[in-house]
């Protein structure tokens, strides 16, 4: 693919065209297939979805077809007949190879040619057979619905083997995390650090004038430029290269990475892919990635991403990271949400099928092996996956005006993996976190709070008891927190209607409690803050 000439250009357009009137949309492809079909794809099962598709053309019932092989032959026999759609789904998802014609009628304005020019299929003996994934893919964010199709490389379950390791990834789980998490406030320029396919600077180019997206890998940047255009987005500029490399000495408002953290032995036997390693030893990109993101970014920017941290024999990773923000070279707030942890074998295992190798042969054993070595030389005994959120401070910590900084390490297992509305939970924690920082007890003793939306409370009795037993505070959104309160912070809480000041609450709770106003007030201002932070209580003004 050259996706730097006009001719080219013209033709992802005429792409765009005909996969706008072929309806090639999820909810089409929902519709073709049905939802456990549907949930076996996001599995990397595409058996049940050939079967219904099979069914759906010799109208018989989707268990009418006997094998896995006897619907392949189904559907790859009657793609002459079929609906653009159904001839799209079947080549770019499936990887079911398709009458040339059939191709032909579901792309008119391309045209055949044109698809082989732009190095989607490859046509031979009078069939098309894909070379690329091409699949419509749908999201909420704060701007609202929207819907884009993504090409990527052809995925395990179609190459029914190892991946090459040039492979460009698709929209995944790690993918879906990070848009999930992204902050989506309008900005002037965003850096998105190693993009793949394009995904994560598509959707930074919703609230940002000017996305900067870079790459080591030259045949990602051609993927993920054909993404932009393919989906009418001109904001983006692509730019080869290792790391912070491409952007040196420039600094942005924000800035979004899933860097290839993934932790390989570097030895030469091992395949390093260009998708998830990041070429350096142990969780060496991660460390590189926050000592150096703070100097590219603009005061008060923010950077997001997703990450893998080990704990070696005697070290806590969380130090490990916290070592990093420290050796930032400018001065970080940082936020680390641990969602996962793993010990070495279970870690190997993921990684090594991820990239096309089965368990059980001689390939999978021997890559085992060097990970388990890998592992045992730097004496690692687990490693955390999770989200990290940094932000360079608005002055420097040595001004005395300067806010004492975010440190926040997490380990939160039930977190969400994606959420349309993380991004803005993630804002607002900074913002309660400012607010906190300048106010101090009289501030906060004078200051009007509210109860936030999303945030019920529920109580327990034993049984013939007036007293609650138990009292817990519960978020519907952001990352679904649970607090228990005793009855003066239940009370406190219960009053936070944007009506009354705290001072005046809390001095009305020990009038009714029979307590010492101070003492009370010593004792629950510093966990209002908390709650303040988590997002349960939200100050007005």
């Amino acid at each position: 693919m050259q996706l730097n000439s006009e001719v080219t250009d013209t033709l992802i357009d005429r792409l765009a065209a005909d996969l706008e009137t072929s309806d090639f949309s999820v909810g089409t492809l929902s519709e073709l297939w049905g939802e456990r079909a549907e949930q076996a794809l996001h599995r990397g099962e595409r058996v049940p979805a050939l079967r219904a598709l099979a069914a759906r053309r010799s109208s018989q019932a989707p268990h009418s077809a006997e094998t896995s092989s006897s619907a392949t032959a189904l559907v790859f026999a009657s793609a002459s007949e079929s609906e653009p759609a159904v001839t799209l789904a079947s080549l770019f998802l499936l990887g079911v190879p398709v009458d040339a014609s059939a191709l032909a009628a579901a792309v008119p304005t391309l045209g055949l040619d044109g698809a082989v020019e732009l190095g989607l299929v490859a046509v031979e003996g009078g069939q098309a057979r894909a070379l690329v994934d091409l699949r419509p893919y749908s999201f909420v964010d704060t701007a609202g619905a929207g819907s884009w199709w993504i090409v990527s490389d052809l995925g395990e379950m179609v190459l029914d083997g190892a991946l090459t390791t040039d492979h460009v990834l698709g929209v995944g789980g790690a993918s879906l995390t990070l848009s999930g998490l992204m902050v989506s406030r309008p900005v002037e320029r965003v850096l998105d650090l190693g993009t793949g396919c394009g995904i994560q600077a598509l959707h930074a180019a919703r609230h940002a004038g000017h996305v900067v997206a870079t790459d080591i890998s030259a045949r990602a940047l051609e993927i993920a430029a054909l993404n932009a255009r393919l989906n009418g987005v001109h904001n983006i500029e692509f730019r080869l290269g290792d790391m912070f490399e491409p952007v040196e000495g420039e600094r942005f408002d924000q800035i979004v990475t899933n860097p290839p953290f993934v932790i390989t032995p570097r030895r030469a036997d091992v395949p390093a892919y260009e998708y998830r390693d990041g070429g350096r030893i142990g969780d060496g990109i991660m460390r590189e990635v926050v000592t150096g993101v703070g100097r590219h970014l603009n005061p008060g920017g923010i950077a997001q991403m997703l990450g893998n941290w080990e704990y070696r024999a005697g070290e806590d990773g969380f130090d490990r990271v916290r070592g990093w923000v420290q050796a930032s070279d400018a001065p970080l707030d940082a936020w680390l949400i641990e969602r996962e942890r793993q010990d070495p074998a279970a870690y190997a295992e993921t990684w090594i099928r991820d990239g096309g190798t089965r368990s059980g042969t001689p390939d999978f054993d021997r890559l085992y092996n060097a990970w388990l070595d890998d592992f045992a030389d730097r004496g690692v005994e687990s490693v955390g996956f999770g989200y990290l959120t940094l932000r360079r401070a608005e002055q420097d910590q040595q001004d005395p005006q300067a806010a004492k900084p975010l440190r926040r390490f997490e380990r939160m297992p039930d977190a969400l993996a994606a959420s349309s509305g993380l991004g803005t939970h993630i804002a607002a924690v900074l913002d309660a976190h400012d607010w906190i920082a300048a106010h101090d007890d009289d501030a906060l003793w004078r200051a009007t709070l509210q109860v936030a939306p999303d945030v019920t409370e529920e109580r327990n009795y034993w049984p013939g008891n007036d007293d609650p037993s138990t009292i817990t505070l519960k978020q519907g959104g952001g990352f679904a927190r649970t607090v228990k309160l005793d009855t003066a912070l239940a009370a406190l809480v219960g009053a936070s209607d944007g009506e009354l000041p705290v001072g005046v609450i809390v001095e009305a709770i020990a009038q009714l409690l029979d307590a010492d106003v101070p003492a009370l007030r010593q004792e629950l201002l510093p966990r209002l803050r908390q709650l303040i932070l988590d997002g349960f209580v939200q100050p007005l003004g």
